[in-house]
């Protein structure tokens, strides 16, 4: 490279470890030889064709990433935020190199995200055959699975985490399954088929499937007091069959994130007019499930309010501390400001005895 500069130029040039050449000496040269007499412009275009110009190329390029996001617009309101976030995490573009691909992978995402959540819940394969280009459009590890994963998730409001299982809760929580067994939900004292009832004579737990919540609707009846009791944690349920066995009124255990079966479940029993009234852990995380599931299921909260949680934070001993980002409460508002102050997390186990003194009056 010195030698074929030193040729060029008619001089050796300086020694260190980088090379550098002024330009309009180089045009200057390749004037005077005769080589290119309209100078360094026309041989390097000549050479290698046309230079564009860094900033008419950035500009266009930016035009053309603002039309592919311009079709989140078609998104209901409640995505919104998500939208924009999407414009500037770079999301997009380290899933697709080119503002040309981005443009048909947003239009997919938009097409999925409006369709959900699905209800009943149905598999993604069929999901993604009816609504995509094919059955394998939304199979993981695809472009358009990240994106529509990250949409569902604010449109859930699953929580964060990893690994194949969650991957499975999380398209689970807006109704698209990979199968129509792994999704459960834990129940105690339901009626409405023989097998259900046979359980309920006995007092004992049963579970659920997604695929029984489906083929057979409805699955369950509407208990004669109109009301069903929802946990978050299976100790509360585990104790109520301790308690009251085949007496205890109706019980639903979410086991945490409300999975498809939950939700199939509680629609149906809403549907048919029963009251849900809810109670969950008094944490960031268990205010985040109760707004989950409100945004499914209608329900009232089970000393689940600002007053419950300020009393059991004054018994409580020894609490651990609330951690995580917060949280609305929006079935009361006050519960949001008072986790706030109080600073400490009161999980359900901690409130039983209080829990199954409201079950013990109910009980037949």
């Amino acid at each position: 490279q010195r030698r074929a500069a030193e040729r060029l130029l008619g001089r050796a040039p300086r020694g260190g470890g980088s090379l550098s050449v002024r330009l309009d000496t180089v045009d200057a040269v390749l004037r005077r030889s005769g080589v290119s007499p309209d100078g360094l412009a026309v041989a390097v275009v000549a050479l290698t064709g046309p230079v564009p110009l860094r900033a008419e190329t950035r500009d266009r390029e930016e035009r053309a990433w603002e039309e592919a996001y311009a079709l989140l617009g078609a998104l209901d309101a409640e995505l919104t935020p998500w939208a924009e976030r999407i414009r500037g995490d770079g999301l997009v573009r380290r899933l697709v190199r080119t503002p040309e691909a981005a443009g048909p992978l947003v239009a997919a995402a938009v097409r999925v995200l409006r369709a959900l959540p699905v209800s009943p819940p149905t598999s993604r394969a069929t999901f993604a055959a009816r609504n995509l280009s094919g059955a394998h459009a939304l199979d993981e590890g695809t472009p358009l699975a990240t994106l529509v994963l990250s949409g569902l998730r604010f449109l859930t409001g699953f929580p964060d985490g990893a690994g194949a299982q969650w991957r499975r809760e999380a398209w689970a929580s807006a109704g698209l399954l990979m199968d129509d067994l792994s999704s459960t939900v834990l129940i105690l004292n339901l009626r409405g088929t023989p097998s259900l009832d046979w359980m309920a004579d006995a007092g004992e737990p049963a579970v659920l499937t997604l695929r029984s919540l489906t083929r057979h609707t409805p699955v369950a009846a509407v208990p004669t007091t109109g009301t069903v009791h929802v946990c978050e944690n299976p100790a509360v349920l585990s104790a109520a069959a301790d308690a009251f066995g085949p007496a205890c009124p109706p019980l639903v255990c979410l086991q945490g994130q409300p999975s498809a079966a939950a939700l199939t479940l509680l629609r149906g029993l809403s549907a048919q007019g029963a009251g849900l009234l809810y109670h969950g852990d008094f944490d960031w995380g268990g205010v985040r499930i109760a707004a989950a599931l409100g945004r499914s299921v209608p329900w009232q909260p089970w000393r689940y309010t600002a007053a419950h949680y300020r009393a059991a934070t004054a018994r409580a001993a020894e609490a651990p501390d609330l951690t995580g980002p917060p949280a609305a409460t929006p079935w009361d508002p006050a519960l949001a400001v008072a986790l706030a102050e109080c600073g400490v997390r009161v999980e359900e186990e901690a409130v039983l005895d209080d829990l199954l003194a409201d079950l013990g009056p109910r009980a037949r």
